[in-house]
């Protein structure tokens, strides 16, 4: 049983090759696309609640310098979350400022 399913997988990855003879190269690197949208769909909302937990706790026990400083934070790390492609362009710039190429 287990012959037959190596044999199986061997004769399908020959069907793959390409005419000349060649397999097909694989791709050039991880594929991110779509990976910083993910990112912000799954983690703003979270942040979100987070956030307001807290702001409610600093303004429950009359925290004022303490909130406006968590609020200013918030909104700093907000931005990461809700500008279009800040993470992208954030990304880039310390990739070229390590010296790592990028496609």
């Amino acid at each position: 049983m287990t012959l037959k399913t190596i044999l199986l997988s061997v004769i399908d990855l020959a069907q793959q090759q390409q005419p000349t003879g060649q397999p097909t190269a694989p791709p050039a690197g991880v594929n991110t696309e779509g990976l910083a949208d993910f990112l912000r769909r799954f983690f703003a909302p979270l942040f979100l609640v987070i956030v307001s937990v807290v702001a409610l706790f600093f303004l429950f026990t009359r925290e004022i310098t303490r909130f406006v400083q968590f609020i200013i934070l918030a909104i700093a790390i907000g931005v990461i979350f809700y500008v279009p492609n800040i993470i992208e362009v954030t990304a880039k710039a310390i990739a070229g400022a390590l010296g790592i190429t990028g496609g």
